[in-house]
């Protein structure tokens, strides 16, 4: 039943005309369907921004709104309320004058929330004043709450001459205990969270010098987080070595492991799963973490960033009931979820899928996934033989890595199931002389396989500070002759052929830790096998020939779709050049 505060919020967001009519409708449609939260509506479709939301919700329920993303912030104001209450009633003190308190609440019908807070008012001697403030918002203040200085300092100081001791005597008998104590737990576990709350997805623990440096990988580039004595370094180590069942007393090879934990990240338990790499070098040695998270919404192909021809190929390719597709690029660069993303898409009751994978980065429910472990000879190629037994409509093969895994993934194809792999090339096209150098009969190749992809990463522009940017003379007149022959069917998005080439850039603010860039997106070229590319495999024909056939069919390449979402303001130019560039 939609009530009268449901009618308020819908009649708010019609009159500041913040949905066209097809979602305003869907929202409805929701609303009555589920009987739903409408603030979780908005929240878990993405149909509205969560600072224009508060906005409205500010307007309805007469409470005042507070942007705390870019505003100003009290340190010192932070402090006073206890971090496990701001966690637990999403509120927090932003600023303190005189004997006023001033508190943002993300829910301001939690009366819990504000009977603590009152009470922790009156204990001081002052009095509250509140404002209503957006999910991200308080996220954003949590953060600056929790410093991660000082909340690895506090450990730190606590068992400073262990860790000392530690480092001078590196056969200590107390180094299984030093490392079970709760100061290295808890610095590691510090270090988890802000990794995660920053969106990292690798964590690298080196030695540099006199100092144990930690980085995070964030939308692709490192970034360094925190320099810490060289004397905790041993323990960090260990500590991690003993989360991910390694052998603590064996630094002179590397060693493979993972790590699956529950991190508190902006008021939530997520399960992480860690895939854990260690690595000697001359005194120390090096760890680095690759944080596997699988997200709590499935992505379409569009969030992943295909759009245009590459998105129609993609989605025809999968519902095909036999065949390959490849996916590939180097590493990095996205195939795992975008192969991820297809088998979400297909998942259904009626389709057994198998895949076969090294290692699991990503758990998908109802799918049937394998472990590889070639130390007891459980390779893609001996799975592969298995998996065939097992009745399976989809295969998923993690990486072609030999000729004896090409030959079983075509053979798969042939007899009617729909096999989905990636291989290590620099382009799309280059999959073709790679499988022949695995031995692979051209005329296999040309039966076999449906689409051919091949993607990069590049990193998206914040929203928040995005604006337009011209470009010099001569780099406009590079990125004209990028995009002068394409056909007009090649564009998407805002931008269409003959209209007025705008570029974007960030300028750096303070969602997106002044980079100008905030998340990423793929940027890909796709082929489909046809009759004449198949006549030219037949022949074993040069890369030359087949390259000429691609484009008289319209071939879009990895630098011109790059350059696409760049004019619909998706990503930099300089962003596009430095990957395609590279090859």
């Amino acid at each position: 039943m939609i009530n009268d505060y449901i009618n308020k919020i819908l009649s708010a967001i019609k009159e500041n005309n913040l949905l066209d009519n097809d979602k305003f409708s869907f929202l409805q449609k929701k609303l009555k369907e589920e009987s739903s939260n409408i603030d979780e509506l908005i929240k878990s479709y993405s149909l509205i921004g969560q600072e224009e939301y508060a906005k409205i919700k500010s307007q309805v329920i007469g409470m005042p709104y507070k942007d705390l993303i870019d505003g100003n912030i009290d340190k010192e104001a932070l402090r006073i309320l206890p971090m496990n209450l701001a966690s637990n009633y999403k509120m927090i003190i932003f600023n303190r004058i005189d004997d006023i308190l001033e508190v943002g609440l993300v829910d301001p019908e939690n009366f819990s929330a504000i009977e603590a807070v009152e009470f922790l008012a009156h204990k001081n001697n002052c009095s509250v004043k509140y404002y209503l403030i957006s999910e991200n918002a308080f996220n954003n203040a949590f953060k600056k709450a929790q410093n991660i200085e000082e909340e690895v300092g506090e450990a730190l100081d606590y068992a400073k001459d262990k860790f000392e001791d530690l480092e001078t005597n590196e056969e200590s008998e107390d180094l299984e205990e030093i490392i079970k104590t709760a100061p290295v737990t808890k610095i590691v576990s510090v270090l988890l969270k802000h990794a995660v709350d920053g969106r990292a997805s690798d964590i690298h623990i080196e030695p540099v010098g006199k100092n144990s440096v930690i980085r995070f990988r964030i939308d692709g580039a490192l970034h360094k987080s925190i320099i810490l004595p060289i004397y905790i370094h041993n323990a960090l180590i260990a500590r991690v070595k003993v989360m991910s069942n390694m052998k603590i007393d064996e630094t002179r090879i590397p060693q493979d492991g993972r790590i699956r934990v529950n991190v508190k990240s902006q008021g939530a338990e997520k399960k992480i799963d860690l895939r854990v790499s260690t690595l000697p070098l001359l005194d120390y040695e090096k760890v680095v973490m690759r944080i596997l998270s699988t997200p709590e919404k499935i992505p379409t192909f569009e969030d992943l960033g295909f759009m245009g021809a590459a998105k129609l190929k993609m989605e025809k390719a999968i519902i095909k009931p036999n065949g390959m597709l490849l996916v590939t690029g180097p590493t990095g660069s996205g195939k795992s979820f975008t192969l991820f993303t297809a088998l979400n898409k297909i998942n259904r009751e009626a389709v057994n899928i198998s895949t076969l994978e090294d290692p699991i980065e990503y758990s998908i429910e109802g799918v049937n996934q394998s472990q590889i472990r070639p130390e007891v000879d459980f390779t893609f190629a001996t799975g592969l033989r298995s998996l065939l037994r097992q009745d399976p409509d989809v295969i998923m093969v993690g990486e072609i890595r030999d000729n004896e895994t090409a030959e079983l993934a075509i053979h798969a194809a042939l007899t009617g199931h729909l096999v989905l792999s990636t291989l290590h090339t620099n382009n799309a096209v280059g999959a073709i002389p790679r499988l022949m150098d695995m031995k692979v009969e051209p005329f296999l190749l040309s039966s076999t396989l449906n689409l051919v992809l091949s993607q990069r990463l590049v990193r998206n522009i914040c929203d928040n500070c995005k604006e337009e940017f011209i470009l010099p003379e001569f780099l406009s007149k590079e990125m004209d002759q990028i995009i002068a022959n394409l056909p007009e069917e090649a564009f998407y998005g805002n931008f269409k052929k003959g209209n007025k080439a705008r570029f974007y850039h960030g300028t750096g603010c303070s969602r997106c830790g002044g980079t100008g860039y905030k998340g990423r997106s793929a940027i890909v070229e796709a082929f489909e096998m046809d009759n004449d590319l198949k006549d030219v495999i037949n022949q074993k024909a040069d890369m030359v020939k087949f390259e000429s056939v691609l484009r008289k069919q319209g071939f879009i390449s990895i630098a011109q779709d790059g350059i696409i979402k760049a004019l619909n303001g998706v990503t930099t130019v300089e962003e596009v050049l430095s990957i395609t560039r590279e090859e």
